[in-house]
């Protein structure tokens, strides 16, 4: 937490000059690449300038030249005359015979084949052959012979006939934007994959998963190995209203209060990954199509619903899996000072290898959230992590838990930081206490408007360019920031994505710094409840004019997490 710290933005994106193209290869030197000491290895985003030269060894020819006969005046009848006459017409027999052989047949391989002209059978098992022999063949197992533009959607196709490419009807060679789908893909084939379709949820990102060929979505049976087709079927609206969609309707319907007892209660939460339900109540709802509890026949509850015209006496359930968002102290300094125990009960503490290297939020028991760039490289391994709670000074922590699983959001870019939010399973489950709550998730429509006062709390550093962080837990309050204008090019030049929020003031002084990441953004809502706003992500600097902090936006994020949470359920 501080005044002043730095964290360069991401750089923008410029249009890149590709490198001059170098000529393509010969085909010998593809051929023989082993032989001549050349190797062509893939470069992702350019062509080498000046690639290192090929040594080809010369190659000889020879030609077998008759020496010039002199012509005789007079050769008469001597036997010596005669004899060398004949003797050389014999050698020019030869020599012709020799090449009429030659270009008939072409030179013999080692294999028994012939390798230049070749005709009928003998050229069967040349058909994809290239000239080449023993280990010099050992990278042109699949090519054919092709050269140029006619190898172009060759690359990566393999030597296949008949019913060998059976399997390969639906593999396509996939290159660039071609691939934006694929990207997360199991590894499956033809109709395994038909239904799966990657499964692309609602907010952008892809499941890796694998599916059977008769998989629905949100059926209520789980026909894919990580339930892939059965997340993100359940979400809360505003005052924490249940909405679940089904392959009846494909909508999300709110679910009706009347029926819905403790024990479906628990059956959701422990769908979306918590231990049970906290609280059920029925609000007001006059929607003309809501959803109905029948009979308990299946473990997820859009398989238990059915499609209503509205709820008896218009009421509509809703739900809370946890008892969250409550400060055990609510004294606060705004400007930036040290936290009181029990202030921001959420907050946590990652260590790495012994150090605090980042922050994070308690949202249940069993899990935490943070920022995705906390784990990047080598850092990602879970055993060298410990979280610890309840603390507001690093010298005075409490007993950590350890971490069994860290999952980063597959579509988070290092480059721009988008999709910058990572969920830790813990080992145990958290007991919690004063000290020790969950903050509460947003509703997938709750709003957090333009000057809306939220708080930030971590043990960053308390200026820029400080090299440690605060022993003790800060926090600061800051402001909701318009997103055109924390857009525009007098702030962050069109870095902000839909899944960025940006708080802080523009006049400066206030800010979240290096050592917050993945710490949280908490606003209060009406109910007197702190929700989990944003997550830690970057900014320019700490605390600098027109430079305010920047977070991962929790709402559009919301369904990642929660289907995360849902496949790795205690």
């Amino acid at each position: 937490m501080a005044d002043n710290d730095t964290k360069d933005p991401p750089p923008p994106y410029y249009s890149v000059a590709a490198d001059p193209q170098t000529p393509p290869m010969t085909y010998e030197e593809v051929i023989h690449q082993d032989k001549y000491g050349f190797t062509q290895k893939p470069v992702p985003y350019y062509v080498p300038k000046d690639p290192a030269p090929v040594q080809v060894d010369a190659v000889i020819i020879t030609t077998q030249h008759v020496a010039p006969i002199k012509k005789q005046k007079s050769c008469g009848r001597s036997a010596k005359c005669w004899g060398g006459w004949v003797g050389a017409l014999l050698v020019l027999v030869l020599i012709g015979l020799a090449i009429w052989l030659g270009v008939r047949y072409g030179s013999k391989s080692n294999s028994g084949h012939y390798e230049n002209d070749c005709r009928g059978q003998d050229c069967k098992e040349q058909e994809h052959s290239s000239e080449c022999r023993g280990e010099d063949c050992k990278e042109q197992e699949h090519d054919s012979d092709c050269r140029g533009e006619d190898c172009e959607e060759q690359e990566h196709d393999s030597d296949c006939r008949g019913e060998d490419c059976e399997e390969q009807e639906h593999d396509s060679d996939c290159r660039g934007e071609d691939c934006e789908e694929q990207e997360h893909d199991s590894d499956c084939r033809g109709k395994d994959c038909k239904e799966q379709e990657h499964h692309k949820m609602q907010d952008g990102t892809s499941v890796p998963d694998t599916c059977s060929n008769s998989s629905k979505q949100c059926d209520g049976i789980q026909d894919c190995q990580q339930a892939a087709d059965e997340t993100n079927c359940v979400r809360f609206g505003e005052g924490g209203v249940l909405q679940v969609r089904t392959t009846q309707d494909g909508r999300f319907l709110p679910v009706c209060y009347q029926g819905l007892d403790q024990s479906y209660a628990d059956q959701i939460c422990e769908q979306l990954g918590f231990r049970r339900s906290y609280a059920s109540n029925p609000v007001d709802s006059k929607t003309s199509v809501a959803l109905t509890v029948g009979p308990r026949s299946a473990k997820l509850i859009q398989g238990v619903v059915n499609v209503s015209l509205g709820c008896q006496n218009e009421k509509a359930v809703s739900l809370e899996c946890t008892d969250c968002g409550k400060q055990q102290s609510d004294s606060r300094i705004i400007g930036g000072s040290a936290s009181q125990l029990g202030q921001w009960p959420w907050q946590v503490s990652l260590h790495y290898t012994g150090s605090h290297v980042c922050g994070g939020s308690l949202v249940s028991p069993d899990f935490v959230v943070s920022a995705a760039h906390c784990f990047e490289g080598s850092t990602g391994n879970s055993e060298n992590w410990l979280v610890y709670a309840g603390s507001i000074s690093q010298s005075a922590l409490q007993t950590p838990y350890l971490v069994k699983k860290i999952i980063v959001n597959e579509n988070y870019n290092s480059d721009s930081s988008d999709y910058d939010v990572a969920l830790l399973k813990l080992s145990s489950p958290v007991t919690f206490s004063s000290t020790v709550q969950p903050v509460c998730f947003p509703t997938f429509d709750q709003t957090f408007s333009e000057g809306s006062e939220c708080w930030t709390s971590g043990f960053g550093t308390t200026q820029e360019g400080a090299d440690h962080a605060s022993t003790s837990l800060m926090e600061v309050t800051v402001n909701i920031v318009n997103t055109l204008l924390c857009n525009s090019s007098q702030v962050y030049s069109g870095a902000i994505t839909k899944n960025m929020i940006c708080a802080g003031d523009m006049n400066g002084g206030r800010d979240s710094c290096q050592g917050d990441s993945g710490g949280p953004l908490v606003c209060k809502g009406d109910n007197n409840r702190w929700y989990l706003a944003g997550i830690t992500s970057w900014g320019a600097g700490c605390g600098e004019r027109q430079r305010p902090g920047v977070y991962s936006r929790v709402t559009s994020l919301l369904p990642w997490i929660y289907s995360k949470m849902q496949q790795e359920k205690p």
